[in-house]
Parts: structure tokens; C-alpha cells; sequence
């Protein structure tokens, strides 16, 4: 196709003549690819990256004026990472993913519009589709902050995003997407919980977490009785921690100050 040139009109054509099945027909207003995980919708109006989508782009989702005004509570659960049930009803992955985008659909939940930065220098206007990405991503994040430290979850949302790029670059068959496989999977060990998430006009948040072996202890984090973290250690640590700094004040500080008052000059 891209050897002889042609038109978006021109493939949809051929193929149809050749008895292909394409999911658009000639002269329609997009281009649209779908799968399990949701759709993308590009092309046609949307190449002017002003132009707002018309409603008849959107098939799993719907219009904010159409959700419903009363929000709607819904608790998944994962297994070591992986989500299995929806309300206390378990289901196949594939069904709940089904599952979590009509439910997130209906709520008007999962459109995004974006403009991308391809591989090869050109940049694209993307609206896409994704309720139950954004429904089991957002649940799966409020298991994950209980049961990640700290390090370990910075270090993990960095990764994500070189995991991401990966991906949309097309390099999933290479050691990198490997070896970032073989980090993530460590890391879900212990994410094994639920996460109730509240749906509402477009909007999501999770109104609630649960974990099995959970990081979060109420006597360490109470500030009633029963508070077992122990305050007179925290006049030590903010010394120590903070040592680096006060030598440098000490000694910099006010060459800093007065450069930076002098307008960077020293």
C-alpha cells in the first residue's frame, strides 16, 4: 500500500473489491482501529487538531449529558496483580475487560484526546476510547499504593512510561520490554486487594483500598491513641537528614543569595 501511494479512498476501495473486509466504508468521516482494550479514532476532521469530535465518533462511551446523574461505586479485585472479579462476581480476563468497559463506558469514562510524537518526527492527533483501561488502571493504582514502598513504586511509574514507548515504537520483541517484564512482574507479588472506584459524568476516583499483606499500618499512620511511631527519633533523623543542607547554607548560602539577587551575576 504505502509502495503505490495510495489514498485512504483508494485502500478502502481495493479492498472491498477484493472481497477484504475493512470496518469502515468509503467516505466515512475516520479511521478507526479496535480492539479488546478499546479503540482509536483518527483522520478525517480530526486532522485539525482544534476541531472537536463529533458524538458519532465514540461507540463505547457515552456523552456526558447521557450518563447517568447518579455516580456508581465499583470494587475490583486482583490476584497478584491480576484483575480478577468486578463486584464480587470473578470472570475470565477477557469478560471483565468486557465487563469494566461497559460499566466505565456508561458513565462516559475513557476518552482521550491527544497529540502524539510518532517515531519519525511527525506528530498526530489520537482520540481514543478506553473505559475499562481507565477503570482497572486507576483501581489497580489505589491496590498498588498500599503494598509498594515508596522506591519501589517511583521507580516502577518510571518505567512504566519507558514501557509504554516501547511499545508504541513497536519494540516489543527486544530484551528491553523483557527485562522491564521481569521488574513489573516482582513488583505485582503482592498486589492482591481491592480497590472500590466511584464513576460519575466522565470522572473517576478511588474512594477506597484493601490489600491482603498492606504496607499502610493504622498505628503507625493514627494521630489518636494508640499511635505507636515513635516522635522522639524524629528530632535525630530531621538533624541528620537535613545536615548536607545547613552545610551548604553555611557556606554558599549567601553567595547564592546575593547572586540570585544580582540577577544570576556573582
Amino acid at each position: 500500500v504505502r509502495d503505490w501511494h495510495w489514498t485512504r479512498e483508494e485502500q478502502i476501495a481495493w479492498a472491498l473489491g477484493h472481497g477484504i473486509e475493512v470496518p469502515v466504508k468509503s467516505g466515512a468521516a475516520y479511521s478507526i482501529d479496535q480492539n479488546l482494550w478499546g479503540r482509536s479514532i483518527e483522520a478525517g476532521p480530526l486532522e485539525d487538531p482544534w476541531y472537536a469530535p463529533d458524538e458519532d465518533a465514540f461507540e463505547l462511551t457515552a456523552a456526558l449529558a447521557d450518563a447517568p446523574a447518579t455516580p456508581q461505586d465499583v470494587v475490583v479485585r486482583f490476584v497478584a496483580g491480576v484483575p480478577v472479579a468486578i463486584d464480587g462476581e470473578e470472570l475470565p480476563l477477557d469478560e471483565l475487560i468486557l465487563r469494566a468497559a461497559a460499566i466505565a463506558g456508561a458513565h462516559g469514562v475513557g476518552r482521550l484526546d491527544t497529540i502524539e510524537n510518532r517515531l519519525v518526527g511527525i506528530k498526530s492527533r489520537e482520540v481514543y476510547e478506553v473505559p475499562a483501561a481507565a477503570l482497572l488502571l486507576a483501581a489497580h493504582r489505589g491496590v498498588e499504593e498500599l503494598v509498594l514502598d515508596r522506591d519501589l513504586q517511583a521507580t516502577k511509574h518510571t518505567l512504566a512510561d519507558t514501557y509504554a514507548q516501547l511499545v508504541y515504537n513497536g519494540l516489543w520483541f527486544g530484551p528491553h520490554r523483557a527485562a522491564i517484564d521481569a521488574f513489573m512482574d516482582a513488583t505485582q507479588v503482592g498486589v492482591t486487594g481491592e480497590a472500590r472506584v466511584q464513576l460519575h459524568k466522565g470522572g473517576l476516583r478511588v474512594t477506597g483500598r484493601r490489600a491482603e499483606r498492606p504496607l499502610y499500618r493504622h498505628d503507625l499512620a493514627t494521630y489518636e491513641v494508640g499511635d505507636a511511631y515513635r516522635h522522639d527519633a524524629a528530632a535525630g533523623f530531621i538533624h541528620v537528614f537535613g545536615l548536607a543542607t545547613r552545610v551548604w547554607a553555611d557556606t554558599q548560602g549567601a553567595a547564592a543569595d546575593a547572586a540570585a539577587a544580582a540577577g544570576g551575576r556573582p
